[in-house]
């Protein structure tokens, strides 16, 4: 048992039949942004923003690795596993996930993420937001491959273009 008090485990996502009988497992997500948008906002005011990126990318990477775990399961073939993730991640409201390009043997994809969770409808701001999305998208990759992976937002909605476009490198050794 670790002495942290904070460490994540799925079990903290608790039973939210049991706690939310009425309102059920939805909100707005307006709700969501506002979380995200000041945690990153205290994070960068205190560390500075490359420390709140680091942050925010390997919060991504925590939570893509239990996502897979817990809810995509122990999934062994690439295809299925591609299924599986853009059924869930439309079901549950986080986007639309589009395979552009995937090469499983040399570890380099391109993913599309449309009407992403984290800046779909934004204002431009020139730059990309979505580093927890990068995060995300490595944990997933790396306990399907066993390999670590480096994942770079290279398209975003704040840039003026309308769907989140993400690279996925293994690292080499």
């Amino acid at each position: 048992m670790s002495d942290r008090k904070y460490q994540f485990s799925w079990d903290l996502l608790g039973d939210i039949s049991l706690g939310r009988p009425n309102l059920g497992p939805t909100t707005r997500l307006e709700v969501y942004r506002l979380m995200q948008g000041t945690f990153r906002d205290v994070l960068e005011q205190r560390y500075g923003t490359e420390k709140a990126d680091e942050i925010f990318y390997e919060s991504g990477k925590l939570a893509g690795q239990h996502f897979y775990k817990n809810v995509l399961g122990d999934i062994s073939d690439y295809v299925q596993l591609i299924r599986s993730l853009q059924e869930s991640l439309e079901t549950m409201g986080i986007g639309i996930l589009r395979v552009e390009q995937s090469d499983l043997e040399n570890g380099f994809f391109v993913f599309s993420v449309e009407e992403d969770l984290d800046c779909s409808g934004l204002p431009e701001l020139n730059y990309e937001i979505c580093t927890y999305d990068e995060g995300f998208i490595a944990g997933l990759l790396e306990n399907f491959t066993g390999k670590n992976f480096r994942v770079k937002e290279v398209d975003c909605w704040c840039t003026g273009d309308r769907t989140c476009r993400f690279e996925a490198n293994v690292e080499k050794k």
